[in-house]
């Protein structure tokens, strides 16, 4: 009873954390992407193999999470399960030593983590597994417990064929959140979603950090880390004569009060020379906006299809908004953080329709033109 119930629990964790990630593999694949860049794992040349691997990293998920739930090929799903919670824990423990990636993304958008949750979850998953693989040891085939053959295991038609149908329908949630949108949005940009209303109430209820210098003596070399409050305090710190130098690039900004959370935080868009348009977009009529994280790759006919199209939809506010200045030739051009414009938009280019700051329509462009 004991061993089914944590084999159960355990096999649910993973289809659910392998689901919302197949809702949305595009989002995932930019998670991806942060692990292989140059401030973290510096493998630039694996970014553009991001969504393919983590296709493979969301099926394999699912399909022995699925196995688990159903005790298909049991000795073989529960060693790669291991090995898998043993590479991912390494990830999570680096994303959090070193505080590289804030959020691992193992339940998408859905469940936020930080570093050191993800990490104590892969703990408590890889614990959780041993002991299913040691209480069902005894369950274990003696032949053919790595390897499949339909003919042997005549008796497991039907776990196959739920295997099959799961599998067919996963692809299919993960192929609409690829050439559409997701399924299921999590995000805090889904349609619905009142931008001015989240902006009040970050306003009203804002984070609070503190700084944190890097100080190093010149006289003796010892290093401190001292908070703003107390640096101030301190006049040997910063009085003239003193040893003691800050260290460029080594202060930290660190939360010490959590106010209301929100990705709408980042929604900030200025034009080419820097001033904030956020307050005229998100109070108007109606705005439509055209979002690009990558405008390099984007066809210039395209684009020109989409300015024609916008420009006659007789919205109050049109702006393309971008990472470079000159991406739109027939409307404003604006610009926002490529990371920022990522948390908007799954596909490049992407349409995104406002009304009185209320998110009333998004669609990638193809989409949009049909």
């Amino acid at each position: 009873m004991l061993k089914g119930l944590l084999r159960f629990v355990i096999a649910i964790i993973f289809i659910l954390s392998g689901f919302v990630k197949a809702v949305d593999l595009v989002g995932f694949s930019f998670k991806m992407e942060e692990y292989f860049s140059p401030t973290v794992f510096d493998m630039p040349f694996f970014e553009k193999f991001a969504l393919p691997l983590s296709v493979f990293v969301v099926v394999l998920e699912l399909l022995l999470g699925f196995m688990l739930l159903i005790k298909l090929k049991l000795k073989f799903t529960l060693s790669v399960l291991i090995a898998l919670c043993i590479f991912f824990g390494f990830l999570t423990f680096y994303s959090a030593y070193y505080n590289v990636v804030t959020d691992c993304g193992c339940f998408g958008d859905a469940i936020k983590f930080t570093p050191w949750q993800s990490f104590i979850k892969d703990v408590v998953l890889l614990v959780g597994l041993i002991i299913v693989f040691i209480l069902y040891r005894k369950d274990f085939k003696k032949k053919d417990a790595y390897s499949y053959s339909p003919k042997k295991e005549t008796g497991n038609k039907f776990k196959y064929i739920l295997l099959a149908i799961f599998t067919v329908a996963m692809i299919m949630i993960g192929t609409h959140g690829i050439v559409h949108e997701p399924l299921i949005d999590f995000r805090d940009y889904k349609i619905g979603t009142d931008l001015k209303a989240e902006k009040a109430k970050i306003s009203k209820n804002p984070s609070e950090y503190k700084t944190f210098y890097s100080l190093k003596n010149t006289k003796t070399g010892e290093t401190v880390k001292v908070n703003q409050d107390d640096y101030i305090k301190e006049t040997k710190y910063w009085a003239e004569g003193s040893p003691w130098k800050i260290e460029e690039g080594k202060n930290e900004a660190v939360l010490i009060r959590e106010g209301y959370k929100s990705e709408i935080v980042k929604f900030k868009i200025e034009d080419p020379n820097g001033t904030d348009l956020t307050e005229q977009i998100i109070n108007a009529p109606k705005a439509v906006l055209i979002f690009s994280y990558h405008p390099q790759s984007v066809s210039p006919e395209l684009l020109k299809q989409l300015e024609a199209k916008v420009k006659a939809q007789g919205a109050t506010v049109v702006y393309g908004v971008s990472t470079l200045p000159n991406t739109f030739k027939t409307i404003e051009n604006t610009m926002m953080d490529g990371t920022a414009i990522k948390t908007i938009a799954r596909s490049n280019p992407f349409v995104l329709v406002l009304e009185n700051g209320k998110i009333v329509d998004k669609q990638p462009a193809e989409d949009y033109l049909k």
